[in-house]
């Protein structure tokens, strides 16, 4: 037991990558409580598919893929919000127009590349296990500074999350809250490409923080419980990588997945079997006298 527990930190790599997914699951589950309270799913899952378009520009003229990522998911995020707010569209309308367009100019940049398939393979999907020191110091300081702003305005994104008219009439900033959350989350999801790749990012960002959901009801707890489960389904995934030979980012994405279906059935005040395990109230006119 021992060894199956020390035996990956021997290797250098796995050391940058328990750190590195770590790191970013820690940020995905912090802002993906906030995403999940204000129903916000596919946005991530939107900026995290239009950054190829970004990721392919830097790979195709030999740049850092992540601050291609970044310099794309950032503006998109904003995009979105601005253009639904500006024209009166949906917001998933909006979406889905940021998210066709970006992965589309991503993938005919990327097929211009020799040998594409298999760098687009590790785009899609993360390469964890590939991640670099310096790369694990900049998620790091990312996933801090994301950290740092969800402290300072704790009570504001608390707030608007729950009631936005009530939040405004209060004196809070809220059209510039309707920014910075998207910013967020174009930050946020830009940390976690390394770790899970474009098509998982929306599991690292949702799943914890709807698990989270199903274990408590007051935001702090929801947020701790998100952190846990997002820091277990990252470390035991890498465990589960290592010793079966899986890749390490579907690997992550599928403990997430299944601690979300044992909260579901076995969470106290929520979960499927309680439920149908507790007895059904009788009915007042049912009672004995």
């Amino acid at each position: 037991m021992i060894d199956f527990l020390t035996e990956p930190w021997e290797f250098a790599f796995m050391q940058r990558a328990f750190l590195a997914a770590s790191l970013a699951a820690l940020a995905c589950s912090v802002v993906g409580v906030f995403v999940v309270l204000r129903g916000m799913a596919f946005m991530g899952d939107a900026v995290a598919h239009s950054s190829l378009a970004g990721m392919s520009v830097a790979y195709f003229f030999g740049g850092s893929v992540f601050w291609g990522a970044f310099a794309w998911a950032v503006p998109a995020s904003l995009a979105i919000t601005f253009i639904s707010r500006r024209t009166n569209l949906r917001l998933d309308t909006t979406i889905g127009i940021i998210f066709a367009s970006g992965f589309a100019v991503g993938i005919i940049l990327m097929s211009r590349v020799t040998n594409y398939s298999a760098d687009l393979f590790g785009l899609l999907f993360g390469n964890v296990l590939g991640v670099s020191w310096g790369e694990v110091t900049l998620i790091g300081a990312v996933a801090g500074a994301i950290a740092l702003v969800i402290t300072a305005l704790y009570k504001e994104l608390l707030f608007t999350a729950y009631d936005a008219i009530m939040s405004a009439a209060s004196g809070i900033p809220v059209r510039f809250l309707q920014y910075l959350l998207p910013l967020l989350v174009g930050v946020t999801t830009v940390v976690s490409l390394k770790a899970v790749g474009i098509v998982l990012v929306l599991a690292l960002l949702v799943t914890p923080a709807a698990t989270a959901a199903l274990l408590a009801r007051r935001l702090p707890g929801i947020m701790a419980y998100s952190v846990v489960t997002g820091l277990i389904a990252t470390v035991a995934g890498l465990y589960l990588s290592f010793h079966v030979d899986l890749p390490a980012g579907p690997s992550i994405v599928v403990v997430a997945t299944g601690l979300f279906l044992a909260a579901l059935l076995f969470s106290p005040s929520k979960g499927i079997v309680w439920q149908l395990w507790r007895p059904s109230p009788i009915p007042l006119d049912q009672a004995s006298p």
